[in-house]
């Protein structure tokens, strides 16, 4: 009989084989507890403890923090608080926090994406990085290393089932929280985008805000076959960067959450160390791309730990083709697709 392998097993073999190091199983160890106490605390959110409410207080990337953030944050430094790790950088924290001097790897990590959607019942989850401590040991010098330096990187979603979605630079592997044995396990080791996408995920709330190549792009892919696409396609959004991500990793499609108009948005939202690149890093690994809208998010070099970046992802002929968008409008070139007078979004 088939016996699935758990994330503990599947790990300390791949330290035997040489492909790991032997840190990362106490290190995946204390992320898979902070996850399992994540699941019971999300589920008993509506006991009359108002954990989804926001408190006056922000995080340290200047985002309104809830209840719910603070706990995840606190459960997530006491889970990783013994792990040879040398630094956590936290999005809730202004500056990293050191653990183990000396040790070869540090995590930057966002406690609780998605919070803000915890009283709707819609996935949220926690995205983490795990970086090469830099040589000379300081945090600074270890977080502003390129996403491309990144030694493993994942994200867990909370959602009708726990799931972890990680890579060691070797594939995406994506493992399922059994409620019976309480343990992570393997469901895929290959996970795999299609380059062709039928699926876009944009905030369609914002068109006005958007640039002209994304408002470009998002008219041409809602004209459908009728259009310069020449087939339909579906528009999501969840509003949910794990449950996006996860989403495109089964159906493919492409994600995008652009630089607007709007004062707090000229650089994007989403923060490049511990929200890019991780999931540029397991979109990769699954034969996707992630861009800035123009450039790989894993050539990117961060200038501060909370730092925001535009993101695009997903499929890669997708992501190609709206940097082509955008590229035809920067260059002063002749824009790819139609820039036609009239459309569903245009302003």
């Amino acid at each position: 009989m088939f016996r699935a392998i758990d994330l503990d097993g599947y790990v300390s073999r791949l330290v035997a084989d040489g492909v790991v190091k032997s840190e990362f199983p106490p290190v995946l160890s204390g992320l898979a507890n902070a996850a399992r106490a994540l699941v019971k605390v999300i589920a008993s959110s509506d006991k009359g403890s108002d954990l989804g409410g926001y408190i006056d207080a922000s995080n340290g990337s200047g985002d309104a923090q809830t209840n719910l953030d603070v706990i995840a944050n606190k459960i997530v430094m006491a889970s990783l608080s013994e792990t040879p790790l040398a630094w956590l950088a936290s999005e809730e924290c202004e500056t990293p926090v050191a653990l183990t001097p000396g040790a070869p790897f540090s995590i930057a990590i966002d406690p609780l994406d998605g919070s803000s959607n915890i009283e709707t019942n819609a996935p949220v989850g926690t995205i983490f990085s795990i970086m090469p401590t830099s040589p000379c040991g300081t945090s600074e010098a270890t977080f502003l290393q390129p996403g491309s330096h990144q030694v493993a990187a994942g994200f867990f979603v909370y959602g009708p089932r726990c799931v972890l979605i990680l890579t060691f630079g070797h594939g995406t592997l994506t493992f399922a929280l059994d409620p019976d044995s309480d343990s992570f396990l393997l469901s895929s080791d290959s996970s795999t985008i299609s380059e062709m996408a039928r699926e876009f995920a944009i905030n369609s709330s914002n068109a006005r805000h958007w640039s002209p190549p994304v408002r470009s792009y998002v008219d041409d892919c809602i004209s459908g076959a009728e259009g310069p696409r020449g087939r339909d396609f579906n528009m999501r959004w969840i509003a949910s960067l794990v449950a996006e991500a996860q989403r495109i990793l089964v159906r493919s499609g492409v994600y995008l959450y652009p630089r607007d108009k709007r004062e707090g948005y000229e650089n994007g939202r989403l923060r490049l160390v511990y929200e890019a690149n991780p999931i540029a890093f397991v979109i990769e690994e699954a034969g996707g791309a992630a861009t800035n809208g123009t450039t790989r998010i894993l050539d990117l070099k961060p200038v501060h730990l909370h730092e925001k970046t535009p993101l695009v992802f997903g499929s890669r002929r997708e992501v190609e083709l709206i940097a082509r968008y955008v590229r035809g409008l920067e260059g002063g070139l002749q824009p790819y697709q139609l820039f036609s007078d009239r459309g569903l979004l245009r302003i």
